[in-house]
């Protein structure tokens, strides 16, 4: 349900948005009485969700007072928990790690050893960053399988035994009265790349190539889940090599062919020590021929997967991350070379194919921007205040 922008809440999202500035502003914008927007301004202040900052040039008379989103008005604790190792993260308001820790405990561990680890690393990073539990505002978590966003339940992962359906908002929120957010790695690291970057589009995604292959949406300037929560699981395409059964069960998925786990088994066949993507990534930046012709394939067959989706979409932006993004420009020139050639040319006419900005930052980045969606928008702002 849409929030009056003439509430507390509504107010802030305007000083967030950087629609208004200034009193004068938001008196403008929502036609209220600028003795009602004082009032309401004062509130937030009072709150510290706002400060004033500074004078605006003046157009005549007093000059009016600036008003910007208070950052330091406390924190959020942000998770990026992969496959293989986790990153986790204290934020101030602008999703901009305080303190950061990065750990090798595999998702595979099961939650109770992940979710303690986590629990207890946050306690370090918030002494770390000078802060108190009290300071945390909400919780941003990445899981890297399939999760239902309402509940923040991981639903049937192939590779998190033990957390089909376990509760992990209640598990966090056991030891931090704060709301907790969970959602799939893809989906946090698409919202981090896109918080960030001040290039990026409103028609925007992103596409993690690591063991798996998957890709977040952002559509009309909003995180696109799908009904259930399942958008964006490009790596169960079937676009590989048939005679390939994935780990979901089916054949020819994209993923059982070209993620950084199938090549890294590839090579494997062929006698070289791969065992996980990164040791891929190291042999082609070894300029390892058998390595290099291996990446070149997997960036032509995800190019062909994106094509079609640029056909359907109309991204403005791609953006490649995961650790195969890594190989350089080789990986990302092949991608680039079949997505132009099989694209219409109105699709492709401004669309941009790039590397990841952020790198390993993307994951705790989105997280901790979800949080502070969440902590802050307009209901949430509301509900604090007592609005209806």
């Amino acid at each position: 349900m849409a929030v009056s922008s003439h509430t507390p809440g509504g107010l802030l999202k305007l000083i967030r948005d950087g629609a208004a500035a200034t009193r004068a502003d938001l008196a403008g914008l929502t036609g209220l009485a600028r003795s009602t927007v004082s009032q309401r301004v004062d509130a937030l202040l009072t709150d510290r969700l706002l400060i004033e900052a500074g004078e605006a040039p003046s157009s005549g008379g007093r000059p009016p007072t600036l008003l910007k989103f208070n950052q330091d008005a406390g924190v959020v604790l942000a998770a990026d928990l992969g496959a293989s190792h986790s990153r986790l993260a204290v934020s101030n308001l602008r999703a901009e790690p305080l303190a950061t820790c990065r750990g090798q405990l595999p998702i595979s561990a099961g939650p109770e050893a992940v979710l303690s680890w986590a629990v207890d690393e946050f306690a370090k990073l918030l002494a770390d960053a000078g802060k108190a539990a009290s300071d945390v505002k909400a919780i941003g978590v990445g899981l890297p399988g399939p999760v239902e966003h309402s509940t923040g339940r991981a639903i049937s992962p192939p590779i998190m035994p033990g957390w089909d359906g376990y509760d992990v908002k209640a598990r966090l929120a056991e030891s931090f009265d704060v709301p907790v957010l969970v959602d799939n790695d893809v989906n946090i690291m698409a919202l981090g790349e896109w918080w960030a970057s001040s290039n990026s589009a409103d028609d925007f995604l992103y596409i993690k190539v690591g063991t798996g292959i998957g890709s977040g949406l952002i559509l009309g300037g909003h995180l696109h889940r799908g009904a259930d929560g399942a958008a964006g699981d490009i790596g169960h395409i079937q676009a590989g090599d048939p005679s390939v059964v994935c780990r979901c069960g089916n054949p020819g998925c994209l993923e059982a062919s070209s993620g950084g786990g199938a090549l890294a088994q590839a090579l494997a066949s062929q006698g070289y020590d791969t065992a996980v993507t990164s040791d891929v990534v190291q042999l082609v930046r070894a300029g390892n021929p058998d390595a290099i012709r291996a990446v070149q394939e997997a960036g032509r067959e995800i190019g062909s997967v994106l094509a079609t989706i640029v056909n359907v979409l109309n991204p403005l932006d791609i953006v490649i991350g995961g650790d195969l993004a890594d190989t350089g420009a080789e990986f990302l020139a092949r991608i680039r070379e079949v997505v132009y050639r099989r694209s219409t040319a109105l699709s492709t006419r401004q669309l941009s194919i790039r590397a990841s900005e952020l790198g390993d930052n993307a994951g705790i980045t989105g997280a901790a921007a979800m949080a502070i969606e969440h902590a802050f928008s307009p209901s949430a702002v509301n509900e604090r205040a007592g609005v209806g």
